[in-house]
């Protein structure tokens, strides 16, 4: 691959990204917090609250940026296949640094962790079964609209199932709204923030893909994947600092069921999309067998796992980055 020389244009271009990307996180934190606030301040079911707002919301960035990708679509502002695949890199390289390098680093830092039997019921086994899904209806190399409402329906049926069954073990912040409005619209100014800067994100990576020669899912996998994840990070980093691994745990597992259903899910009914190639031949295959093995190493130690796979959880998402750039880079 030929060397692309860094033009004052091209410069320009990669800053703006980087700034849209620190406030698509940023204002996803604000209206998710907000969002919470009001909820808790109009006396929601916590059940409801952890199984929508912070299911949801920490997985907002990625859900933003497919919502505009979407409607770029439908407008023709964006092209189909490059934002398809943006968005759709973004989606599985976000869930994957939080279902590998994010959850190596808790379980390296932690040092021990027992996956509960309600913890494997309620999150650990739907995340598979997700994955599962996805790579069903992405196999064909689209996601239609009809596929598009199922993932979408399997999240609500997730949703309802995980409430009526698991609601007393959810756990959500304390602090209620002290200013119902203000919330309110922070919220509504954040959403919109969300929005805009997915947006800028989208038209920059646009321009990237042609000057760099790169395909638009790799470009996803190294911007909105990584910029993503970074709340989950803090997540872990609380987790570690109050000893509470099901924080971490429940939010980097949860978030992989979200990505793929929700993700995939709303992008498909609104638009469709095209699926790239890495997406079904690697990502989703990888993430499955990556948490099946996890899985098959925990139950022969008592469900028990330790710093070892942690650390082995951590070499896989360099593999993970490695395989996808050498095979499906261009």
């Amino acid at each position: 691959m030929t060397a692309v020389p860094l033009t004052p244009d091209l410069l320009g271009s990669l800053l703006l990204a980087a700034a849209a990307l620190a406030v698509l996180v940023k204002a996803a934190g604000a209206t998710v917090d907000s969002l919470v606030a009001l909820a808790r301040s109009y006396d929601v079911p916590d059940a409801v609250v952890a199984s929508t707002l912070v299911a949801i919301g920490t997985s907002l960035p990625e859900l933003g940026s497919h919502l505009v990708a979407s409607l770029g679509i439908l407008s023709g502002t964006l092209d189909p296949v490059v934002a398809s695949a943006t968005v759709l890199g973004g989606n599985m390289g976000s869930s994957t640094v939080q279902q590998t390098l994010l959850v190596g680093l808790f379980l390296v830092g932690f040092g021990r962790v027992t996956l509960s039997e309600a913890f494997r019921r309620s999150t650990y086994y739907p995340m598979l079964a997700a994955f599962a899904l996805t790579f069903v209806v992405a196999f064909d190399g689209t996601v239609s609209r009809l596929d598009g409402l199922a993932l979408l329906v399997a999240f609500v049926a997730y949703a309802y199932w995980t409430v009526t069954t698991h609601g007393r073990a959810a756990t959500v912040p304390e602090t209620a709204s002290t200013n119902p409005r203000r919330d309110a619209a922070v919220a509504f100014g954040g959403f919109l923030l969300v929005l805009g800067s997915a947006f800028v994100v989208l038209r920059v990576v646009d321009g990237l893909v042609v000057t760099l020669g790169l395909n638009g899912s790799m470009v996803g996998v190294v911007t909105i994947g990584l910029a993503a994840a970074l709340p989950e990070l803090s997540t872990v980093v609380e987790s570690l600092r109050r000893k509470t691994p099901d924080l971490a745990l429940g939010t980097l597992v949860g978030s992989n069921v979200v990505n793929p259903l929700v993700g995939f899910g709303l992008g498909g009914a609104i638009s469709t999309y095209a699926v790239p190639p890495s997406v079904v031949w690697w990502d989703l295959p990888f993430k499955f067998c990556v948490g099946a093995a996890l899985l098959v190493v925990a139950s022969r130690e008592g469900w028990v796992v330790r710093r070892r796979e942690g650390a082995w959880l951590v070499v896989a998402y360099f593999v993970f980055v490695s395989v996808r750039f050498l095979l499906f880079a261009v």
